[in-house]
């Protein structure tokens, strides 16, 4: 699969690891004269780039989410919707799977009820054996990657996975201005999320 990052002018190219080809790496011009694209053959080489481009990226992430959250577009939820959709017909989660090996979500009671009664266990025997308290007193996986994530990245508890998986990078929430800070954190992990927020940037003039 060939990824796509959008990459400043000014900002320096991220360079291939020298276990890869450098073949698998081409930029070229997009939508004028600031804006280059810059191509990944592998997605192991984008994940290995993305805290680096995020922490690039992040005073700019933060303005243009301050400037976002005061003023909203009306149409906001429309163009994230339309960004949102456009980006995962381009990115199969399963060619990635960073959030599952990097971070884990808070799991609700719903969702260990839920997710209990699909293992056949008891909510606090499921608790028990799986879960934690975090600092926060929220309920966290044991360790991270997920327990649930398969060699293949295929999760084992995809149809009854947390609330949290099922919405995540969140970029087609209603409301979406409100979660600007937990947005840029993504852009660190997400190579979708990445994705759209220079898009956004593209489309939302603020």
């Amino acid at each position: 699969m060939v990824w796509r990052i959008p990459i400043g002018r000014d900002q320096a190219i991220p360079t291939i690891p020298r276990a890869r080809s450098a073949a698998g790496f081409s930029s070229y011009p997009l939508r004028g004269p600031k804006t280059y694209f810059c191509t990944f053959v592998h997605m192991q080489d984008f994940i290995a780039q993305l805290p680096q481009l995020a922490k690039d990226k992040h005073k700019e992430n933060k303005k243009f989410f301050a400037k976002l959250k005061k003023k909203p577009p009306k149409n906001l939820d429309q163009t994230m919707q339309q960004l949102h959709d456009e980006e995962f017909q381009r990115t199969d989660c399963l060619d990635c799977a960073n959030c599952c090996k990097t971070t884990g979500p808070l799991f609700t009671d719903k969702d260990v009820e839920r997710i209990a009664k699909f293992f056949k266990l008891k909510p606090q025997q499921f608790e028990a054996q799986y879960l934690r308290r975090d600092e926060d007193g929220d309920l966290v996986l044991q360790s991270v990657p997920c327990t649930f994530l398969g060699a293949d990245n295929y999760c084992s508890i995809y149809e009854v996975r947390p609330k949290a998986c099922r919405e995540y990078p969140h970029t087609d929430r209603k409301k979406f201005h409100q979660i600007g800070n937990l947005t840029v954190k993504n852009t660190a992990i997400c190579p979708a999320a990445y994705n759209i927020v220079e898009k956004m940037k593209q489309h939302i003039k603020l």
